[in-house]
C-alpha cells in the first residue's frame, strides 16, 4: 500500500501529515507569524523529507491577498530629501521588523506624486493589501481622496481634526512647545526656527515653538525656510549667518538641519551652546554623536511604526481604528 507521505502535494496533504492545522504550516514554511520553535522545526524537517515546496503565490492568490504591505514615501517640495536620510532609514527598518511579526512581506515605493489620482492608480493596481504612507509632504488632499473609499491606508504624520485620512505621529506642537521652554529656561531672547513650514508636520512644530514663547518674543522670532537635506540646510543657514543674523537660540525643523546648522555656525565661528544654543527634532542615532552631542525632541520611531502596522492590520480585518498621537520628549544634552 503506497505511503501517503508520498504524495505531497498540497500544503493540506502536509497539515495532515504533521497532525496541524493548515495555518500552522503556512506559518512554518513561510517563517511569518508566532509558532512555536520545536513544531516549526518538525514541519519544515517533514517538508524537506518529502520534497514539498509552498507555493505561496497561488496561495495569496486562492486568498484573494498579495501578503505585502506598501511603504509610501511621498516627495512634494522636499523632494530631494533621501531614503538614506537617519530618520527614514529607522523608521523603514522598524516598519520591516513590525510587518515581518504580522505575517507581512514590506513593498518599498519612493513616490513622486504627479497628478491628483496618483495615489487611487497606486491603489487601483493592487500591488498590495494594505498601504502605510510615511509623511503627508503637501498630499493631505490626495490622502483625503483615497481615504474616502479605501480603508486600509495608514499615515505617519499629524493629526488634524480636518484630515478623513488615519494618522499615527507625534505631537508635533506639544514638541514645538517644548523646545521653546527649554532655549527660554537657559536664558535664550534672540530666536530662529528653520525648517519647511509647507509641509504639515514642520508647520506644527513652528507654531509650538511659538505658541510656547512669551508675547515680547513671538513676533520677534526669525523664520527660516528651509529644505530638509544636509546640503540644502547648511546653505540656507550659512546664508542666515553670512547676512549677520546672530540668534542665541536655535529650533531646528529635524536632527538633520539642526546639525547642518552647527557646522554653519562653526564656519561663522559661533560658538554652540555658549553664543547659540541648538535645539532639534527626532532624536536619530546620529544625535548623540553630534558635535557638541545635540538637544532634541525625541519621538519614538519604534512605538510609531509598531502604532502604525496594528493600526493598518486592525483597518484591514474590518475594525475601527482612529487616529493615534505620541507624546514627544526633550533629550537635554550639550547643544543648549
Amino acid at each position: 500500500m503506497d505511503d501517503p507521505a508520498d504524495h505531497l502535494k498540497s500544503i493540506a496533504d502536509l497539515a495532515r501529515l504533521a497532525g496541524v492545522s493548515v495555518s500552522t504550516v503556512s506559518r512554518a514554511l513561510t517563517g511569518k507569524g508566532a509558532l512555536n520553535k520545536g513544531t516549526r522545526a518538525r514541519i519544515q524537517a517533514l517538508a524537506d523529507q518529502h520534497g514539498f515546496r509552498m507555493n505561496v503565490a497561488a496561495q495569496n492568490l486562492r486568498l484573494g491577498r498579495t501578503g505585502a504591505i506598501a511603504v509610501l514615501l511621498p516627495m512634494g517640495p522636499e523632494r530631494g530629501r533621501q531614503l538614506a536620510d537617519p530618520f527614514f532609514v529607522t523608521m523603514l527598518g522598524c516598519l520591516a521588523d513590525a510587518l515581518t511579526d504580522r505575517g507581512y512581506d514590506l513593498l518599498l515605493s519612493r513616490v513622486v506624486p504627479q497628478g491628483d489620482d496618483w495615489l487611487g492608480s497606486f491603489i487601483r493596481a493592487g500591488r498590495a493589501d494594505g498601504i502605510i504612507v510615511v509623511g503627508q509632504s503637501t498630499q493631505s488632499a490626495a490622502l483625503d481622496r483615497a481615504a474616502a473609499h479605501y480603508r486600509p491606508m495608514v499615515v505617519w504624520g499629524a493629526g488634524s481634526a480636518d484630515n478623513m485620512h488615519v494618522t499615527v505621529g507625534t505631537d508635533n506642537v506639544a514638541g514645538g512647545v517644548l523646545a521653546a521652554h527649554h532655549l527660554i529656561a537657559r536664558g535664550r531672547r534672540r530666536l530662529a526656527y528653520f525648517g519647511a513650514v509647507s509641509v504639515p508636520e514642520f508647520a506644527a512644530r513652528h507654531q509650538g515653538f511659538l505658541d510656547g514663547l512669551p508675547d515680547d518674543l513671538r513676533d520677534e522670532v526669525d523664520l527660516v525656510p528651509t529644505a530638509m537635506t544636509p546640503d540644502q540646510s547648511f546653505r540656507a543657514a550659512a546664508d542666515y549667518f553670512a547676512a549677520g543674523h546672530r540668534p542665541d537660540g536655535v529650533f531646528a525643523a529635524s536632527d538633520v538641519v539642526a546639525m547642518s546648522i552647527m557646522a554653519a555656525a562653526a564656519e561663522q565661528g559661533l560658538r554652540v551652546p555658549q553664543d547659540m544654543a541648538v535645539v532639534g527634532f527626532d532624536d536619530i542615532l546620529l544625535a548623540r554623536f553630534a558635535h557638541p552631542p545635540l538637544t532634541t525632541i525625541r519621538q519614538d520611531i519604534e512605538a510609531g511604526a509598531r502604532a502604525l502596522v496594528d493600526l493598518l492590520v486592525r483597518r484591514i480585518e474590518g475594525q475601527n481604528a482612529g487616529t493615534v498621537q505620541i507624546a514627544p520628549e526633550l533629550v537635554v544634552r550639550e547643544s543648549s
